[in-house]
């Protein structure tokens, strides 16, 4: 057993970042201010976008491009059940009905036939998440978007640095919301970001984040300035604040050579589990792309094992190895299981997988002894509970 604990994630913050955060506190903009406005230019140039919205949370995000639908009572928005709780609760705090298509066993992103299956003449969007960083068939879902006229939102939490068939997830023509949580693959501590191809909706949207205010706190107090404003419609308090563009800016920067690191880790992982008929290792999809490895999600074969996937996740913290779980079925969460009574065998592939998946530690300051570790714990914990 490795001596010192190894958690499941650790931000990689460098001095640039520190120093820039102190900056940010020494010049007296800490909220909203120039270093936000310098965020949104760097994270358009970076995804290949004309608009862009720096929001509090990715949740921010989904909230308001969801609102910007002017969802009516009944109207259906269609996502992966394999997904953070906020993509779902974000379409009901939008006034819609969420309904779940199943995914696909080797990926976990959203199979697409199973979208088309559960499309209605109620049906308003589809939700796609690039579950772990892997671009979900984005030429798939925009040509049943085409077909039934829907609008393809992004839930691009887990995409930072993703690309699909040469492209950057971000670019392409929908509304994406990107996540700069800790546990992400670039953070501002906490934070978000729409991107879109549509000004109209950049507009809304900038206005919906800070009460509908059409001259935000820096526009307004800087020398050229002027402290009048418009309430152009109702809003909400969603802005980022310079003290995480602080963060971000240097992030950023850094962001394809975290993903080369996560990248050789996933790779060291895949390698070794192949030989473990335990476990399940993610699949790579088919089509040209870059995986951005936000997470590693193996699945456990509990039904060759003595013990449950919470109490392999237990021993190996026993083996001070730390994990998450990314994700628990939305529709087995108690609250989400009596709103959308999805009924037995509706979803089976995400049945399965919510009973077997974990995440092992995946992020840039890990060495490979620690991966290594990682993987001799993973062994030790079958070795122990094997049938």
């Amino acid at each position: 057993m490795r001596e010192k604990f190894l958690p499941f994630s650790i931000p990689t913050i460098g001095e640039e970042e520190i120093n820039e955060v102190v900056d940010s506190l020494k010049s007296g903009w800490i909220t909203t201010g120039p270093k936000v406005k310098r965020f949104e230019e760097a994270f358009k140039a970076y995804v290949g976008a004309p608009y862009a919205v720096p929001l509090a949370s990715a949740t921010a995000g989904l909230h308001l491009a969801i609102l910007a639908l002017s969802l009516k009572p009944g109207d259906e928005v269609i996502t992966t059940p394999m997904t953070f709780a906020a993509t779902v609760s974000m379409i009901v705090q939008g006034g819609g009905t969420p309904i779940l298509a199943d995914i696909e066993p080797g990926t976990l992103n959203v199979d697409v036939k199973a979208m088309r299956a559960k499309i209605t003449p109620r049906t308003r969007a589809l939700i796609p998440v690039h579950f772990a960083g892997q671009p979900c068939d984005m030429d798939e879902i925009f040509a049943l978007a085409r077909e039934f006229n829907l609008t393809v939102i992004e839930d691009a939490a887990h995409a930072v640095g993703t690309e699909y068939k040469g492209a950057r997830i971000g670019s392409l023509d929908s509304i994406s919301i990107f996540s700069f949580h800790p546990i992400k693959n670039i953070t501002t501590g906490e934070g978000g970001m729409v991107v879109t191809r549509d000004e109209r909706l950049a507009e809304e949207i900038s206005l919906m984040k800070f009460h509908g205010m059409n001259r935000e706190a820096w526009k307004r107090y800087e020398a050229s300035g002027t402290p009048n404003y418009d309430i152009m419609m109702p809003g909400f308090k969603y802005n980022m604040m310079d003290l995480q563009a602080a963060l971000g800016l240097h992030q950023l920067e850094k962001l394809d050579r975290f993903i080369e690191m996560r990248t050789i880790i996933a790779n060291l992982y895949n390698e070794a589990f192949a030989e473990v008929p335990e476990i399940v290792t993610p699949k790579e999809v088919p089509y040209e792309h870059r995986h951005a490895w936000h997470l590693y999600t193996p699945l456990v074969k509990i039904e060759d094992l003595t013990i449950d996937r919470d109490a392999f996740m237990a021993q190996l913290k026993g083996e001070n190895i730390g994990t998450g779980l990314h994700f628990k079925a939305i529709h087995h969460h108690p609250y989400y299981r009596d709103l959308l009574k999805i009924q037995p065998g509706e979803l089976p592939n995400a049945d399965y997988a919510s009973e077997r998946i974990l995440s092992l530690p995946l992020f840039p300051l890990m060495t490979l002894e620690d991966a290594k570790d990682v993987v001799a714990a993973v062994k030790t914990v079958i070795a122990r509970n094997r049938r």
